[in-house]
């Protein structure tokens, strides 16, 4: 059993096509599938169904290659901390990001890598948190930038910055007419939603504690279609602060303060608990720190390196 026969069984894993993924191994289609087949040999199981069109894992095959790419992901982590010691490449990362957060801080981002960091082979998926954090678990990303806490003890997160929900409001309500809003008083008719981002643990709002009212759940993850649709339908929806400078200036009137209490988001890195890529973690909290204007970044991050 290699770390070899662990990355074949990954990349068909991936392809469910042998010829795809002995292309993507830098290798012939006979030795890609041969050594596969030793593999299951050696462990006297069946990994892959090659009767089933395309090619798919077994049951047991699935439980195999997660732990393949777990095995992959360790075997990194001691590159890593080699090619840190050594001041070399960070080479490729796989970061998963939060559609409510992404807008804000991946076209910067990748305009401050591709200058500052131009050998770092940055991989973005922007998906629900659920199924980020599902590819965290299975080392299937490197680290992901999430609204926290998650309450899952087998992650670790390390805070960069806090943010601000407002209201955006159409002129249609009533509610329109005051220039701060109560949140603890917050309607729980005509609301427009991202139950994912505003009501993780119940939330502070309203909403997140009535199952009654006139309200409509969004569960894409787009804060601009949030905003369209308020446009269109009336009603408000919640957003975060760094949203605000995206909107046209007729509709920057719309946006409405909250108090009683404040509503923030803690913005982390999430990583798993045997993580080792400090050097790149820095490199990324820097890129966010280029972005995020200073006042939301946490003291620590802006006085100390992160140490892991």
């Amino acid at each position: 059993m290699t770390l070899q026969q662990m990355e074949y069984i990954v990349a068909l894993d991936k392809y469910r096509h042998f010829a795809r993924a002995a292309e993507s191994c830098g290798i012939t289609q006979s030795t890609l599938s041969s050594l596969i087949q030793k593999l299951e040999n050696e462990l006297d199981v069946t990994i892959f169904d090659r009767n089933s069109h395309p090619i798919k894992p077994t049951q047991l095959g699935e439980e195999i290659i997660i732990q393949a790419k777990v095995l992959l992901f360790n075997a990194s982590q001691i590159e890593e901390i080699v090619s840190s010691h050594k001041g070399e490449s960070v080479g490729k990362v796989r970061l998963g990001i939060a559609s409510t957060i992404a807008p804000y801080i991946l076209p910067k981002m990748f305009k401050y890598l591709s200058k500052e960091h131009p050998d770092i082979d940055l991989y973005v998926e922007e998906a629900r948190v659920a199924t980020i954090i599902q590819k965290i678990e299975r080392a299937e990303l490197d680290l992901a930038l999430l609204a926290t806490p998650l309450n899952n003890s087998e992650l670790l997160e390390i805070p960069i910055y806090t943010e601000r929900f407002v209201a955006y409001v159409s002129p249609n309500e009533q509610m329109y007419e005051h220039k701060v809003l109560d949140t603890s008083t917050l309607p729980i008719e005509n609301v427009w939603v991202l139950r994912e981002a505003y009501c993780p643990n119940h939330g502070i709002f309203p909403f997140c504690q009535s199952k009654s009212g006139k309200r409509a759940t969004y569960e894409a993850g787009s804060i601009e279609t949030l905003v369209k649709i308020v446009d269109e339908n009336g009603g408000y929806t919640i957003i975060p602060e760094l949203h605000v400078p995206l909107l046209h200036n007729n509709q920057q009137s719309n946006i409405r303060p909250l108090h009683n209490p404040e509503p923030t988001r803690e913005i982390a890195f999430v990583i798993r608990r045997d993580y080792a890529r400090e050097r790149l973690l820095n490199i990324l909290a820097d890129a966010i720190k280029s972005v995020i204007p200073k006042e939301m970044i946490y003291e620590r991050v802006k006085k100390f390196k992160i140490k892991l």
